[in-house]
């Protein structure tokens, strides 16, 4: 047992299910309320501060050098639509955006909607929700989070005079604007902090009489508003993790009553696009659908004729591509497909047949599109994004194809990224499946064992680890630390298959996957076991304890961010937050197989007496994805059962949620704090000796 802050075993818990009994020390920890709980939260902060406090001064240097590579005061890229050009911009000295727009052209006088940095004031915590503007561009509807709770108060302001109405409505998700610029319908959460209800809502009316539009009464389906890019139609997304159901209705219409699409079948998901029709197509709404198709295909139907046996396919199911979306333009099929491990874009001309592909460069990278709302548009804006290429915002011409560089992430300090390189590696799972890693270094960097690695894993929801670029990771490149993503099942790097065979009761191949990275970059001479760090957050922070549990040797120092590791004690609690729509991810711990297969992989319910790393874990009391109680609960136990003197260290954000503290300079803080947790822990190496030398005067000092 390491020491820490000091932690008292009360009266244990048992829990009993399938016959099974386990006995929990500290679920005490799960009241909010007691005082008792409170002191213990703090009193491992204060204990946290006074073991990292030797290196307070590494974490400053850190922050100050992180924060000298933001260009502080910055533009966006506007955004067209309608008569105004809309954007936002940050200044030196604030933490938080504001929103502006233009009306008529880019040198028109600066109007701001919104001024992130006011909203903040008083605040110790602030985040924007959903925000909208009308389709007359006049009203503003903007939602506040001022706790991290996720749960959001709406209200709305006049654009032509600067001033709100006077109503405000709690507990709000999500909000979108019918066409009569009136009327807005919002999703409302219920104890559970689901997405249960839509309601309509008139401007300048009591909240008191807003009518309910629909309910959703099954506890693992969420709801979600949105309206079509041709403003035809609004819609509402009835969705699990797995089954989906949408209802629309004429935007122009708000008193009309929604329409159902396609009744919900278990396990098939589909979306919709509307193209109003033109001299080349009908009134018709394009599919996306995993229906008999694992890959998803894309049909398209009438808008009339909405039964399936109308639908017709336009791109077939393929095993080796994925199509993960599309956009619809009045002359343009925009497919957002993923092969190989990495994301593609083709563009399909509606009036010719044609089809482009674009091209990436690299050989691990991100693409996604931007803001695109006017569906008159023969211009994609797309960014891209490497290991080693800032964030890059494109306007591609769909009929000439040329293409645009409108701005790239300026990194200041004299970035040159011909010194990094990037690569794409395959490490062999005890399966035989190959798993992809992305990696990038500083050039000079040597294959000898001797380089620290620092390396990410996520490996759920079918959520795709992309490749991206951080001038905050430049810290520790610039430092001879090799950066790695292991692109593991259970994410949706490799398809849809690749989700499937990380989940449910092939979970645990999450894990081994990770394991695979970790002993291929070992066994290559990236790095070695005294000098490999981990990271990942949330469902993130289950595979790191899950991987500590299995293999604690094979790692040197690991952070585990809001981590999700009671998962027995949680999915089988249908009172807390999402638990019973994550059924449909980790399985229905009500049914025996998935208990025991659920209780056989859960990190809090694996710790045993053994040595773990140095140990970093971090909570938000207000997060309503992972109650704070997981990562307190999961420290104490470590603390009671390890048998090592290694440094595990608790850190709660007493006035945050999942995402932590809120602000650019807040955020840069902690991770700061990671970093130098991390260095500190690898022992600072470093291949530039002058950074080395500072590094050392700082951390002794």
């Amino acid at each position: 047992m390491t020491s820490g802050a000091p932690i008292a075993k009360k009266q244990p818990k048992t829990l009993e299910k399938h016959g099974d009994v386990r006995i929990d020390d500290y679920y005490w920890l799960c009241d909010r309320d007691s005082p008792e709980t409170l002191d213990y939260l703090k009193a491992e902060n204060i204990y946290t501060d006074a073991q990292t406090s030797h290196n307070k001064s590494f974490q400053r240097a850190l922050y100050d050098e992180m924060l000298g590579r933001i260009q502080e005061s910055d533009l966006s890229v506007p955004t067209k639509d309608g008569d105004y050009y809309y954007y936002s911009r940050t200044e030196e000295g604030k933490a938080y955006r504001i929103l502006c727009r233009k009306q008529g052209s880019l040198d028109a006088p600066e109007e701001i909607l919104l001024d992130e940095n006011e909203l903040a004031e008083e605040h110790e915590f602030f985040a924007l929700g959903d925000y909208e503007t009308s389709l007359d561009h006049q009203l503003l509807a903007y939602a506040t989070d001022t706790n991290g709770s996720e749960r959001c108060t709406l209200v709305f302001k006049d654009l032509t005079t600067g001033n709100l109405y006077p109503e405000k409505i709690e507990n709000i998700s999500e909000v979108i604007w019918a066409n009569d610029n009136r009327t807005v319908f919002y999703t409302r959460l219920d104890d559970a902090h689901r997405p249960y209800q839509v309601w309509k809502h008139r401007l300048g009316e009591d909240p008191g009489n807003d009518q309910l539009v629909y309910e959703e009464t099954d506890d693992a389906f969420y709801l979600s508003v949105g309206g079509t890019r041709s403003e035809a139609y609004l819609f509402i997304s009835i969705n699990s993790k797995i089954t989906s159901e949408i209802w629309i209705l004429d935007a122009n219409n708000p008193d009309g009553e929604f329409q159902i699409v396609c009744p919900r079948k278990h396990g098939v998901e589909y979306s919709i696009s509307h193209h109003p029709g033109n001299n080349h197509t009908l009134d018709r709404f394009y599919i996306v659908t995993n229906e008999d198709a694992i890959n998803s295909k894309l049909m398209v139907t009438p808008v009339n004729a909405l039964g399936q046996e109308n639908w017709k396919t336009v791109i077939p199911h393929r095993p080796d591509v994925q199509l993960t979306g599309i956009s619809v333009f009045i002359d343009h099929l925009i497919i957002y497909e993923r092969q190989g491990g990495l994301p593609t874009i083709r563009i399909h001309k509606l009036s010719t047949g044609e089809d482009t592909a674009l091209e990436f460069p690299e050989p691990t990278y991100s693409v996604w599109s931007g803001a695109m709302p006017e569906f008159d548009n023969k211009t994609l804006r797309f960014t891209y994004t490497s290991l080693i290429t800032p964030s890059s915002v494109f306007d591609y011409d769909m009929d000439t194809h040329e293409r645009e560089l409108k701005k790239e992430m300026p990194v200041l300090g004299g970035y040159d990224r011909s010194l990094y390189q990037s690569e794409w590696l395959m490490a062999k799972a005890p399966d035989g499946t190959e798993v992809p890693i992305s990696l990038v270094y500083k050039k000079g960097t040597e294959r000898n064992g001797n380089s620290p690695l620092f390396l990410y894993g996520y490996g759920s929801y079918g959520a795709s680890s992309s490749a991206y670029f951080s001038s905050i990771r430049l810290s520790l490149l610039d430092r001879g630390v090799i950066y790695a993503i292991a692109h593991i099942r259970g994410g949706g790097e490799m398809g849809r298959p690749w989700y499937e065979d990380g989940k449910f009761l092939h979970k645990k191949n999450t894990f081994t996957d990770f394991i695979a990275c970790a002993e291929y970059l070992i066994d290559n001479q990236w790095t070695s076991a005294d000098k490999l760090a981990i990271y990942g957050g949330s469902a993130g922070g289950l595979l790191i304890g899950a991987v500590l549990n299995m293999r604690p040797e094979l790692f040197k120092v690991a952070l585990a961010a809001v981590p999700f590791v009671d998962v027995v004690t949680t999915i089988l609690d249908p009172s807390l937050p999402l638990s019973v729509m994550e059924w449909d991810e980790w399985g229905n711990p009500n049914e025996k197989a998935y208990y025991d297969y659920m209780k056989s992989y859960s990190p809090y319910d694996n710790v045993t007496a053994q040595k773990y790393p140095d140990l970093l874990i971090t909570g938000g009391l207000n997060d309503p994805r992972v109650s704070y109680w997981e990562p307190a609960k999961w420290t104490a136990k470590l603390r009671e059962l390890k048998t090592d003197q290694n440094k595990l260290l608790l850190k709660t954000n007493m006035d945050a949620g999942h995402g932590g503290a809120s602000g650019r300079y807040g955020w840069l803080e902690e991770t700061a704090f990671e970093y130098a947790f991390m260095l500190d822990s690898l022992g600072g190496t470093s291949i530039n000796s002058k950074i080395e030398s500072q590094y050392e005067i700082m951390v002794t000092d």
